[in-house]
């Protein structure tokens, strides 16, 4: 994990193409004709909309291309409003200021892949599977959809030939997730990308059949967890290594927020638990981890957390802030 302090980049909207149905893809480009940052498969972006809202989205274009950086926005009806704000409000020739690129998903080298998308969550795995056909690694997509109008990138992924696999939701029914989970495969690594129903079935299956390593999901909305009951949460003292800054977080406040009180500059986005501008690095203690990124192995190792959401089971943490 990476606890690094991203700068903020301003770039340029060059253009934006209708990839399916109620999907926008837009490319982005230094002012200057500069390289961007460099990005690898599973990394995605803050972007900084009209109104102040920031929202994350996954690169999907190609990690060698430095010039250029694509995304693509499903607009969400029932969502915060940012797919809108990008729909409705930003055009090609404007500035907009984004932060990373950062991966929590990123591809690990592996000679065998399996890959499950859902809807926009072909974003990341688009990257994913470039790479390891680049790589000369064996891999499958298994790819759903409502239709297939509203599935994005199909004409790119055509190109793989029967690797592909399209799924459309009103042409076969749900996922066949048994037949591509229900036997593990010896060295596959599974990736998956999508609505959380299609993470919580594959994580259902991985768990009972496969190697606990062998699964990495990344979830574009927050995990759904069982809440706290009222006056069960606890208080406990957070002390900052690097600044110096000790605090008490009570039951009714996150440590994100305490900081802040404290006169501590903090970077966060989401204040959810699912973009990771607020990872922190955890020197000392039991930090409770109530993120949706941190894989069961790294929760258990607790070097890291993210302070937006998460708490602490001892009576103190040590941060490296």
């Amino acid at each position: 994990m990476n606890t690094e302090v991203l700068p903020d980049l301003t770039v340029r909207v060059h253009s934006m193409t209708w990839e399916a149905d109620g999907v926008l893809s837009l490319v982005l480009v230094d002012p200057q004709g500069r390289a961007l940052p460099a990005w690898e498969p599973g990394a995605h972006l803050d972007l900084d909309l009209p109104g102040g809202a920031i929202r994350q989205y996954s690169l999907c274009g190609n990690p060698r291309d430095t010039g250029h950086y694509r995304i693509a926005v499903l607009r969400e009806p029932v969502g915060r409003g940012g797919s809108a704000l990008v729909h409705t409000s930003l055009r090609p020739g404007e500035l907009v200021t984004i932060r990373g690129p950062r991966n929590h998903f990123a591809l690990e080298p592996c000679p065998r892949y399996l890959f499950i998308a859902g809807g926009i969550g072909i974003t990341p795995i688009l990257a994913m599977v470039r790479q390891a056909e680049r790589a000369g690694a064996d891999w499958r997509l298994l790819y759903g959809g409502r239709s297939r109008a509203s599935m994005a990138f199909t004409a790119e992924l055509a190109a793989y030939g029967d690797k592909v696999v399209l799924a459309p939701q009103d042409e076969i029914g749900l996922l066949p997730l048994n037949d591509w989970l229900g036997v593990p495969e010896p060295g596959t690594r599974v990736y998956c990308c999508g609505p959380e129903a299609l993470l919580a079935a594959v994580e259902q299956l991985c768990r009972a059949h496969w190697p606990t390593d062998a699964l990495h999901v990344e979830r574009f909305a927050p995990k759904p967890t069982g809440d706290v009951a009222a006056g069960e949460e606890q208080a406990f003292e957070v002390v900052c290594q690097t600044s110096g800054v000790r605090v008490d977080v009570k039951p009714d406040c996150s440590i994100l927020e305490t900081l802040r009180q404290a006169g501590l500059e903090v970077p966060s986005s989401c204040e959810e638990g699912i973009c990771g501008t607020c990872e922190t690095g955890v020197l000392e203690g039991v930090p409770d981890h109530r993120d949706s990124i941190l894989s069961d192995a790294e929760r258990a190792e607790g070097r890291t957390m993210f302070i937006c959401v998460g708490r602490s089971l001892s009576p103190r943490l040590v941060l490296d802030r």
